[in-house]
């Protein structure tokens, strides 16, 4: 499936894809033949990675500072791109994070996730949407989430919080804009560690030992198999796929969620023992 041409030409803008999975997944298009376009805040990281991945891969990677908390500059972005020819695909894939306990937690800390991950992906996908729709263009967006954003979790309540929104925006605009040919569809990682915000995140190295190996494969996940999978979402052939969120985390969620998933502890001679009693 995964032939040299398989994104031929396709302009794909990446927020955040001067580091971590976004990183990843430019490095991935650009070896398909698409023209990636990167964004973030920090013009300095955005211009090392385009020069980085021009050298590895010997085509050119645009990038545009650009703060997406604030809608006039990624407006003006929008603009400056769609000026030279159209986008086909917007990748979400900018975000922020951090543990604490919610109580301690100030307006502006709260703020600082919302801003990044739920205001500015909304920002970027309206002003990317609004030009499809006028110029009746076809489009893709994918938004990478997480399977917190369906259950919430302790300790990163503010990026629950924002990626269930961007959860709901994804499934809410696949149905208002599908019929316009503007597919919505997102990722849901398990962990896949990156540098510097797996530290900030996991803050003991035995807790990211647990972390890791808390899934059913036993094993974090690696980026190439994440830049895959979004390949795949972005590409003409999962043209029928609308709407959805692909989960992948190794089975961490669903070890989570079943009842009496917690039996994997038992021991051969604890089964052996194990005579359940009759129901009624």
């Amino acid at each position: 499936m995964f032939k040299d041409d398989l994104l031929h030409q396709k302009r794909i803008l990446v927020t955040g894809g001067g580091t971590g999975l976004g990183r990843s997944m430019v490095r991935r298009f650009l070896q398909l033949g698409a023209r990636p376009i990167i964004c973030g805040r920090r013009g300095d990281v955005l211009e090392q990675t385009a020069t980085e991945l021009e050298q590895e891969i010997g085509r050119a990677v645009e990038f545009h500072a650009c703060d997406l908390r604030q809608f006039d500059e990624v407006e003006a972005m929008i603009a400056r791109i769609f000026a030279s020819e159209p986008l086909d695909v917007l990748v979400n894939s900018a975000a922020g994070n951090f543990v604490a306990r919610t109580e301690t937690l100030s307006p502006r800390a709260v703020d600082a996730v919302l801003n990044v991950v739920a205001h500015g992906t909304a920002h970027v996908t309206m002003a990317c949407g609004r030009r499809w729709l006028a110029d009746a263009l076809p489009g893709t967006v994918l938004s990478i989430v997480t399977t917190y954003a369906f259950t919430g979790s302790a300790y990163v309540v503010p990026s629950a919080m924002a990626k269930a929104a961007v959860l709901a925006m994804t499934r809410s605009l696949a149905v208002e804009w599908g019929r316009n040919g503007i597919r919505l569809n997102a990722i849901a990682p398990g962990p896949f560690p990156t540098a510097g915000a797996w530290e900030r995140l996991v803050p003991r190295p035995d807790l990211a030992k647990a972390l890791e190996a808390k899934n059913p494969l036993g094993r974090v996940g690696r980026h190439e198999e994440l830049a895959d999978l979004a390949v795949y979402l972005v590409s003409d052939n999962a043209g029928y796929m609308n709407g959805e969120v692909v989960v992948l985390d190794g089975g961490e969620w669903l070890q989570g969620a079943g009842e009496f998933n917690f039996l994997s502890r038992l021991t051969d001679e604890d089964w052996a023992n194990f005579k359940p009693k009759k129901g009624r």
